[in-house]
């Protein structure tokens, strides 16, 4: 049986303990092998939700573009990365949650409770919150964040895959595919490779070795 589909619940259960302005927020790109990770912060009106919010991965690229601009016209929306270099200094967790925090901090109207799609919450948070494990499955706001920032990050991808084309970056969105990996070992190691990941060092350290 297909999972039930988020609801409004965690919400109304933290404006039941006095929040007003509630956000989701949640990350897309952990995984690839390239590229920035990408939060989005939502902050939705209840009287205009839009219809189909669901777990971002879940969705068709089309219906995802949709419920992105849709959202986008009726929610209090903020999208924030941590860099490429900002991944191979601090970790990928450390880098997640940095762009979470940037994101939540970038509402229109501060947010007094987040709702963030995780089993912790990140340090640096601008208001309390609620990790939601699975959150973008369960809960509305988080499924609503995961939608948007998949989409920009995606977009991004896409921009860069003009400027470096080979790598399949236009469909991968960065992740380790065939392609991708084939790409490393005959076209190189690019600016937006994250060095601390083990096939791109692996590439970098082959190269090393073989230098006379």
């Amino acid at each position: 049986m297909p999972a039930d589909p988020p609801d409004y619940s965690h919400e109304d259960f933290a404006l039941s303990r006095g929040a007003a302005r509630i956000a989701g927020v949640d990350e897309v790109g952990r995984g690839p092998l390239a590229g920035p990770v990408t939060a989005a912060a939502v902050r939705l009106d209840p009287k205009r939700i839009p219809e189909g919010l669901r777990d971002s991965k879940q969705l068709t690229p089309a219906a995802r573009a949709r419920l992105a601009a849709e959202i986008a016209a009726c929610a209090d929306v903020s999208i924030a990365h941590a860099t490429v270099a900002e991944i191979d200094a601090h970790n990928i967790l450390r880098a997640s949650h940095l762009a979470m925090c940037r994101a939540l901090a970038g509402l229109a109207r501060p947010a007094d409770h987040a709702l963030v799609d995780g089993n912790a919450l990140p340090d640096g948070l601008s208001c309390p919150g609620t990790a939601i494990v699975k959150g973008d499955a369960k809960c509305l706001s988080i499924s609503a964040a995961s939608i948007v920032a998949k989409v920009c990050r995606d977009t991004l991808m896409v921009e860069l895959a003009q400027q470096y084309p080979g790598y399949g970056w236009e469909t991968n969105a960065g992740y380790a595919t065939k392609t991708h990996l084939d790409a490393l070992q005959y076209l190189g190691v690019t600016p937006h490779h994250r060095r601390s990941f083990a096939p791109v060092h692996k590439i970098l350290y082959q190269a090393v070795s073989i230098t006379p």
